[in-house]
């Protein structure tokens, strides 16, 4: 499914432990590492695709995690030109994403990568808040330290950590969208009906990366069940 401009919707989920660290995997058979993700069917919500792709993509179901929330509208960002195939259908340009943060309450060892038949990820590990900034894709870091800037006082009311320098990017400016920001964007649970919370709006310019070494805590070839 992909919008009129050209941008295909889309959700990215953050998952944090006890310990405020963050779930980092690296995509099944390259030397590349992100957030889960995953495409929003049309007859879906962003909340329910975010559990499906839970589910998917770490093995985890809607009973093993608490949205803390989401962020606000979408959050875009353009492939490289190299990317985009343009004889497949309609274009696809982009990704335009909602992210949600999420707190998981079950023990790591439940965290499964090949739930599905085509898993995303071969290993993972727990990092800080601001590492991924440094890793991951030119191309999704201007949208990640979004989320994450948007997202930050879900994890840290009294105030994030701090970024030891500036994004080695500035971020492009957002192309303009004939569509509102989708409806159906709502923070509430499909499963309970409930009211999960408010939705944070907060811009943190000031934020500096705070980056530590990291350890591999988990993989297709030595996971606990």
């Amino acid at each position: 499914m992909i919008d009129p401009d050209g941008f295909r919707p889309n959700v990215g989920i953050i998952l944090s432990n006890e310990q405020r660290r963050l779930f980092w995997g690296r995509r099944i058979g390259q030397n590349a590492w992100q957030f889960p993700q995953g495409g929003i069917k049309s007859d879906e919500t962003p909340l329910e695709a975010m559990y499906r792709e839970l589910e998917e993509e770490v093995g985890l179901t809607s009973d093993k995690v608490t949205v803390l929330g989401c962020t606000q509208g979408w959050l875009r960002y353009r492939l490289p030109r190299r990317f985009i195939r343009r004889r497949c259908g309609p274009t696809c340009i982009g990704q335009k994403q909602v992210w949600f943060m999420l707190r998981v309450d079950c023990a790591e060892g439940e965290l499964c990568l090949d739930r599905s038949a085509k898993p995303e990820f071969d290993a993972w590990r727990w990092v800080r808040y601001w590492y991924p900034l440094r890793e991951v894709v030119y191309f999704k870091r201007h949208v990640y330290a979004r989320a994450l800037e948007e997202l930050a006082p879900l994890l840290y009311p009294e105030g994030a950590p701090l970024r030891d320098q500036p994004l080695p990017d500035p971020a492009p400016p957002e192309p303009p969208s004939r569509e509102p920001s989708p409806p159906d964007l709502r923070l509430r649970d499909p499963l309970t009906d409930t009211e999960i919370g408010p939705r944070i709006a907060a811009e943190h310019d000031d934020l500096r990366r705070h980056v530590a070494p990291v350890r591999l805590t988990g993989s297709l070839r030595q996971r606990r069940r």
